[in-house]
């Protein structure tokens, strides 16, 4: 087991992570920034490092003071949380090579699944039906005749994007070209990249993910469904666990369907990957989060599972400890997201 494991990231998720920590007897290593030395999650660990500067990217986005950070304190991993660099494949990578261990998959999924592009060709080599819609970024030159070519009304999304960030919906050709010159800036300002591709918009379809857990020796399971289909601005608002308006027929193909692409990928550690699902039953592959989720929380009191702790026994390559016929729903448990919102701009 590690001894010590620092958590690069902050608040709620950092707590919960020590929490899990404590259970195990591992000691934690919090990071802070200048304005969050008094933070929950700093008077809670055994031992903290400060970042510099208040900003995300002096901080908790800088690659560099982590490790620096992992170092001096002589940690044996890194446990990413949700958000900041959790979904950073040269951070995944910097870490490797630094000896020390990271909590999550290989930095090869993460780039994999991080383009959406990428992840969309395949999931569709691996068997998973997808949306109509772009196989390669579109050019400004190929804006107009791609979206007359698939129709509308289209989704206009970043390649690079994650989080609800860059997605736009177009109802007619008259949107297209304000649309995808907005879009291209989201996504440079957000992510560095201009990149973009189109797909189908499909209304009134759930937003349905499911949970899987991979480790080191080819075991796979899911821990079932979570429905987030209530959203503000590509924000999830409500998570539920199960979702109750799948039949269990969808709901055993949607879990199908996850673990076939995890088996395809050779997935490890934690992941959701998440579908559109209509009324009618049909499943279409969106994209797939290859870290833990902030809706993670759910899952874990339906199921008794204690997520952390298996991400962090998978790190040390132990095998899944449990099997899916081990798996088992009990009640029903519901999350709530409160997000401020600037009242001019409601």
């Amino acid at each position: 087991m590690f001894e010590k494991i620092l958590i690069a990231n902050r608040g709620e998720i950092a707590c919960r992570i020590i929490k899990t920590c404590r259970k195990l007897g591992i000691k934690t290593v919090s990071v802070y920034s200048d304005a969050d030395s008094q933070s929950k999650h700093v008077k809670l660990s055994d031992e903290s490092y400060c970042l510099g500067q208040s900003d995300a990217s002096s901080s908790y986005l800088n690659i560099e003071k982590i490790l620096e950070a992992a170092k001096h304190h002589k940690v044996d991993a890194i446990h990413p949380g949700y958000g900041f660099l959790s979904e950073n494949p040269e951070f995944a990578e910097c870490c490797i090579k630094s000896g020390i261990c990271f909590i999550g998959p290989r930095p090869e999924l993460i780039a994999q699944m991080g383009d959406k592009l990428a992840a969309r060709n395949l999931a569709q080599k691996a068997g998973l039906p997808i949306l109509p819609g772009t196989d390669e970024a579109v050019s400004d030159a190929q804006a107009v005749d791609e979206a007359w070519r698939l129709g509308f009304p289209l989704m206009v999304k970043a390649a690079d994007g994650g989080g609800g960030i860059g997605i736009h919906t177009i109802e007619s050709i008259d949107e297209l070209i304000p649309i995808v010159d907005r879009t291209r800036k989201i996504s440079e300002s957000s992510f560095g990249s201009t990149r973009l591709f189109y797909e189908r918009y499909l209304k009134d379809a759930s937003h349905i993910e499911v949970q899987i857990l991979g480790d080191q020796h080819g075991n796979l399971v899911h821990l079932h469904e979570r429905d987030c289909s209530l959203q503000r601005r590509n924000q999830k608002v409500i998570e539920e666990t199960p979702s109750t308006k799948l039949s269990p027929e969808v709901q055993a193909k949607v879990h199908s369907l996850a673990i076939k692409l995890g088996k395809a990928i050779n997935y490890t550690n934690a992941g959701t990957v998440e579908f559109l699902v209509t009324e009618q039953g049909n499943i279409y592959f969106l994209e797939m989060n290859t870290r833990l989720q902030v809706e993670h929380g759910v899952t874990e009191l339906v199921t008794g599972l204690d997520l952390v702790e298996l991400q962090i026994k998978i790190a040390i390559g132990e095998s899944l400890p449990i099997a899916q016929g081990d798996i088992a729903i009990r009640g029903h448990a519901i999350q709530a997201r409160v997000y401020p919102e600037d009242p001019d701009t409601f």
